[in-house]
């Protein structure tokens, strides 16, 4: 059997892996994507597709208002629709400690150049929110510009280009080894014993990016940790923004604006290391009393469907972007449960970092031997 032949292997076929193929392509190179199950098949045909720019770090703050122009644009550019809605984000603070936390991470994010985020006191959080249940609530970090999009399309509308450009996308192709000669990265070989040479690979395997380092003697320090989610019947859009409530019986969720379904979930205490996406009752118990504890008035959605899929964790709660020690050989991983929103202008950085064979580090926060000491506050 031939080696297939291309300049750059991606693995993984979610946002990651698709959004640097696209920018890859775009800038002349022939792209094989390699995915074990089928695009969106791991963590990011399993999120609730939220778009948002407040964080801690400032460098997440920029890659985020990258990618919401990315999003913004995403019709237009990749000839599909995507679903963005700017139907903002509501961060809560029930506690003089959240307040405090939240105001101190605005200051940080105008400073970063995020202008529209602001403190919005009780009263109009619940005019932001028709029908919040404010008991205990001293107001919230409220960023307008913030929103949502549809994951599968966008990974569809990815993949699409990348095929119009002359590359190749192989579902059900599992990376089983990283191939080197001379020191250099030289390809990837699959499961069935076929090989995909190029000059070029990019570890985009989402909660799989330890193995796939593994393949290449590379420590890549992330960890899949299980998260569940819902979604409810469509209804009439009631104009929620995404709520993300931190306390410990709190959660997040929103309404998509193209079908009316409330989707949410929440993180797990204790957590639920590994790669297992089975569905639990107490999720599906738990779930739907902390949405309503927000928003009464949704007694009587039914849910109609729960899953679960993977975080990608690492120490600080930060992505990784970066070379590796071998040379040709990339990772962009780690995402922390933000991948998709991440994704555009990940994908971007990375295709920018690659074709300057490794020198254009424009995120050096992001590199993969930093000390992993400053945490990202809002995860």
């Amino acid at each position: 059997m031939s080696a297939h032949k291309s300049d750059a292997v991606i693995i993984g076929g979610g946002i990651i892996g698709t959004a640097c193929g696209y920018y890859l392509s775009q800038k002349g190179l022939k792209v094989a994507i390699v995915e074990q199950g089928y695009l969106c098949s791991g963590s990011t045909g399993r999120c609730i597709g939220g778009i948002r720019q407040q964080f801690s770090s400032s460098g997440s703050i920029r890659l985020m208002m990258e990618s919401v122009k990315h999003f913004q644009n995403m019709e237009q550019e990749l000839g599909t629709d995507v679903h963005w809605h700017n139907g903002g984000y509501l961060f809560l603070a029930h506690s003089p400690q959240k307040k405090q936390a939240f105001l101190s991470n605005i200051a940080v994010q105008q400073a970063a150049g995020l202008k529209d985020v602001r403190w919005v006191e009780a009263d109009e959080c619940r005019e932001i929110t028709p029908g919040m249940d404010a008991t205990g609530l001293l107001g919230g970090s409220y960023c307008p510009s913030d929103g949502q999009a549809y994951p599968f399309a966008v990974v569809q509308g990815y993949a699409g280009k990348i095929r119009q450009s002359g590359g190749s996308i192989h579902t059900f192709s599992k990376a089983t080894h990283i191939l080197q000669q001379g020191g250099k990265v030289s390809g990837v070989r699959i499961e069935s014993g076929r090989e995909f040479s190029a000059g070029v690979v990019i570890n985009a395997a989402g909660p799989w990016s330890r193995d796939i380092g593994q393949m290449a003697g590379i420590e890549i320090p992330v960890e899949a940790e299980r998260h569940e989610a819902l979604i409810t019947e469509g209804v009439e859009y009631m104009n929620i923004p995404m709520l993300v409530d931190y306390r410990a019986d709190g959660g997040y969720f929103q309404q998509y604006r193209h079908n009316g379904q409330f989707i949410g979930c929440y993180t797990p205490v204790p957590n639920v290391p590994g790669h297992s996406t089975d569905s639990t009752f107490e999720f599906l118990h738990q779930m739907p009393k902390r949405m309503l504890k927000l928003v009464p008035g949704l007694k009587d959605l039914k849910v109609i469907r729960q899953w679960a899929g993977s975080y990608e964790n690492t120490p600080d709660g930060n992505p990784i972007l970066d070379r590796t020690g071998l040379d040709g050989f990339y990772t962009v991983a780690g995402m922390c449960g933000h991948g998709f929103m991440l994704g555009p202008a990940m994908g971007r950085v990375a295709a920018d970092l690659i074709v300057s064979g490794g020198r254009d580090l424009q995120y050096p926060e992001f590199a993969l031997k930093r000390d992993f000491t400053q945490a990202e506050a809002m995860k």
